[in-house]
């Protein structure tokens, strides 16, 4: 406590005594050759005795541009660098001026690549560079430290990175992947000190950057540049701990860069639960929030092995590909108390508790190829393989009562379940452009194989009581396959109408999915003491066919500020279901619908854009919900189709608004979503009130409607020679109305929420960061049907995280959570307290 004091004495001590001046320098860029006012360049003051920066900005659509700051110095230097030109510097006195028109001059070819710029943001048509050396981070920062200091960019602590409210859902080393798909493995093991530029662009497929096509601007991809004389040797991490009660954990990678070529390993295994490669510092050093390492819940015992492998082939050939192990086991136990309202008034509760174990065997590879035949010609090959072998232990038991605490019915059960999932992807595409006004053909080809084979032990006694008593045993073996294949096809070609303006896109594609799936149950049969009693109830045989034609059509237009689009597509679908063991249920629909849409993106300058969608969509109902068969594998809730269903029709309108001032340092980000649906399909379940058992199928019903909405505004405030404090305010808010039915009868909810919450991240330096931060939820739910109450819920989150880095080489992190939900019953405890502390010590270099 008295070390915290001091530092805060000595911080509040050096903002007092600081001798600093302020100072604004404002003017405009143009080009030396024609006089153009150049919109996007880069205008930074800069200290002259270590080249630290002080202040950046942009020039707006005029050019011009206003760079303000603080400082001790009496001198600073301003550089101005701009795409294609050659940087301009001046030593400026610091006060308030106006440097008038600054002209530069263009780069000739071998200019362009020997002349760099220490700008700390360059703007490239639609990718936004950093310089890493301009952000100052503590020495040892890995790259989610370093994106935490980016004008725009937002970690969560899982390592979900956003951009002006966008996910990042793709991010690359070298314009290829790290590790896999997981961005956290790249976030938390490489090291700020290798990197040299952070791209941030539009996530585009391979064969939509080729084609030079738009994206849909929903996503963002992150590229780490390496420096040259970094990307070769050798770099890794291990870490492991030990814990009370046998807990355990461990990890480890080690990747070897040599240009082009990257081979890396890893490994890590836990007994705590954690999904990835463990829990805590680990967690933060390792990653592991994509890939599926480990299952289930409960306790949960897992490990996982990897290996890795990236290389370039001259300027033709790519080749990247990855192989992943994982084994699990998961032992979950779960005690269930329930009551169920329904719409007369009445009730029921019924009490359970479940046992399970599960072992799982995980092999996961892929490999893709891209081709690069010619400057007009692309081949991209895409291929997964995964293998996935289960046995699943359960133990169920179960009773219910009415409403006048009178049992109404039990079960238990107890079954071993063995299954082994084989799957096979495919993707191939071929890209060829033709000319130079932007025209080309697509061609994808998909083939798809998933293979399934399980075999399921069950014995289970269920009771029904009342006025007609039933008793149901159950003692049955099942085996079962399934074999799905899907075959599918899309070609599109372009028409440039304006080159590099207006184009018009026609597209056809074709699916074809065919599923067989057996499933073959024997009841056992005393006489001959095995399981030879076949079972034409609870057996199945069936056949699914899903044919899917679309053409459609698209209309494109795009400029430097403006992308808009409107497309419109025909949907032919046929669904088709073949029971061999039932051939009166079999099933043929075929559906006819339009589905259309509008795209509009505006670009106002390089900082603030628009954007507008809406889509009508037409949602076939699935052919588990469709076809008529009755399934009573679970006596006590009873399924059937419905073959009259009608597609969900669905018009949705999305909306949001990004800015960042850059002279500010503020960034504000909003979006919003609205969802309407007709002929939605939602389980109408049908509840005996004698016996409590269950009979559901599937109805259309009207009036569905969701909004969600959100926005942040953050700014940040840096001292020289000192640190940094950046606050956010973000808000989140959610309407959805759903109708669904109550033992057969309709009724509408309506469910608003809000989430406000409001946070500070104050670092100084290499000595000390603090995060605090505040967040309430406040919901309300409301019912059209009088038997069901109208219910409000509060939840408060505090969140203290904390940082110091003194003595050198030690670092000490806490996590300190309160959280407080007034709405639990009392009698139970309403507030709870976390802390995460860790300690470390850096004993090489």
């Amino acid at each position: 406590m008295k070390k915290f004091i001091f530092l805060i004495c000595l911080f509040l001590s050096y903002i007092t005594y600081s001798q600093t001046k302020k100072f604004e320098i404002t003017g405009t860029i143009k080009s030396s050759e024609d006089n153009e006012l150049l919109e996007s360049a880069t205008v930074h003051a800069e200290r002259l005795k270590d080249s630290s920066i002080i202040a950046y900005t942009i020039t707006n659509s005029k050019g011009y541009f206003n760079v303000s700051g603080k400082t001790a110095d009496t001198k600073v230097k301003l550089v101005v660098s701009y795409l294609g030109f050659k940087p301009y510097t001046k030593i400026l006195d610091v006060k308030n001026q106006n440097t008038g028109a600054l002209s530069l001059k263009p780069a000739n070819m071998l200019e362009a690549v020997v002349i760099t710029s220490s700008a700390p943001i360059t703007i490239k048509k639609d990718t936004v560079e950093f310089n890493v050396k301009s952000f100052k981070t503590k020495k040892d920062a890995n790259v989610e430290d370093l994106l935490k200091k980016l004008p725009g960019v937002e970690v969560d602590d899982e390592g979900n990175i956003t951009v002006n409210g966008k996910s990042v859902n793709k991010i690359l080393v070298n314009g290829k992947p790290f590790f896999g798909n997981d961005p956290t493995i790249t976030t938390r093991n490489l090291t700020k000190d290798i990197i040299e530029k952070i791209q941030i662009t539009d996530t585009k497929t391979n064969a939509q950057a080729f084609a030079g096509e738009d994206s849909d601007g929903e996503n963002k991809t992150i590229n780490l540049t390496i420096k040259n004389e970094n990307n070769k040797g050798y770099f890794g991490k291990t870490a492991a701990g030990i814990g009370t009660d046998g807990r355990y954990e461990y990890a480890g990678m080690a990747t070897r860069f040599k240009q082009s070529e990257r081979i890396g390993l890893l490994a890590g295994g836990n007994n705590i639960n954690s999904p990835g490669f463990s829990f805590g510092n680990q967690r933060l050093q390792f990653g592991g929030n994509d890939r599926n390492f480990s299952g289930g819940q409960g306790i949960v015992t897992s490990n996982n092995y990897g290996v890795n492998y990236i290389n370039s082939f001259g300027k033709i050939f790519e080749l990247a590909s990855d192989y992943f192990y994982k084994k699990s086991e998961s032992d979950n136990k779960t005690n269930t108390n329930r009551e169920t309202f329904l719409a007369d008034g009445s009730s029921f509760i019924t009490n359970s508790n479940n046992t399970t174990f599960n072992e799982s065997d995980t092999h996961d590879a892929s490999i893709d190829f891209e081709i690069e035949v010619d400057s007009t010609f692309r081949v991209d090959i895409e291929s997964d393989f995964n293998a996935d072998i289960n046995k699943n232990t359960y133990t169920s038991i179960s009773e219910s009562f009415n409403d006048t605490n009178t049992l109404t019915n039990d079960s238990n059960s107890n079954s071993i379940a063995d299954s082994n999932i084989k799957s096979f992807d495919n993707e191939i595409n071929l890209t060829k452009r033709f000319g130079a006004k932007g025209a080309f053909l697509r061609v994808e080809v998909t083939a798809n194989i998933r293979k399934s084979e399980t075999e399921d032990l069950v014995s289970s006694e269920t009771n029904v009581y009342g006025t007609n008593p039933e008793q149901i045993i159950r003692n049955q073996f099942s085996d079962g396959n399934s074999d799905k294949t899907e075959i599918g096809s899309e070609v599109t070609y372009r028409f440039p109408l304006i080159p590099k303006l207006l184009s018009f896109d026609v597209a056809y594609q074709y699916s074809n999915t065919n599923t067989k799936s057996e499933r073959s149950t024997f009841n056992f049969d005393e006489n001959t003491n095995d399981y030879t009693d076949f079972s034409s109830l609870l057996s199945t045989d069936f056949e699914y066919l899903d044919k899917v034609k679309r053409p459609r059509a698209k209309l494109e237009f795009r400029n430097d500020k403006l992308s808009t689009s409107a497309q419109i597509a025909y949907v032919n679908r046929t669904l088709e279901n073949k029971d061999y063991l039932r051939p009166e249920t079999n099933l043929i629909r075929e559906f006819n619908n339009l589905e259309y849409g509008l795209n509009f993106r505006y670009r106002k300058d390089r900082t603030t854009s628009y954007r507008f969608r809406y889509n009508f969509r037409n949602d076939t109902p699935s052919l588990f919900q469709l076809q008529p068969f009755r399934d009573e594998s679970n006596p006590l809730n009873i399924v059937t189709g419905n073959p009259g269903l009608e597609p969900t029709k669905t018009h949705s309108l999305r909306f949001g608004i990004s800015n960042f001032n850059w002279k500010d340092r503020t960034g504000f980000w909003a979006f919003g979503n609205i969802s309407i649906a007709n002929d939605r399909v939602v389980a109408n379940t049908i509840i005996d009130p004698n016996t409590l058992i269950r009979e559901t199928s599937y109805a259309n019903v009207n009036g569905y409607f969701s909004f969600q909405g959100g926005g942040s505004y953050s700014v940040t405030k840096k001292w020289e020679d000192f640190g940094s404090l950046k606050s956010e305010f973000r808000l989140f808010g959610n309407h959805n109305k759903n109708v669904n039915f109550n033992n057969g009868v309709q009724y509408s909810s309506n469910s608003t929420s809000i989430s406000p919450r409001i946070g500070f991240d104050f670092m100084w330096d290499d000595i000390l960061q603090i995060r605090p931060s505040y967040s309430i939820s406040l919901s309300k739910n409301t019912y059209d049907i009088e038997q069901f109450s109208d219910k409000d819920f509060t939840s408060h989150d505090v969140l203290l995280s904390t940082a110091t880095f003194l003595p050198k080489k030690f670092e000490w992190r806490n996590d300190l959570k309160y959280n407080y939900n007034p709405n639990i019953a009392d009698g139970f405890q309403k507030s709870a307290w976390f802390w995460n502390t860790t300690l470390g010590y850096s004993i090489l270099n």
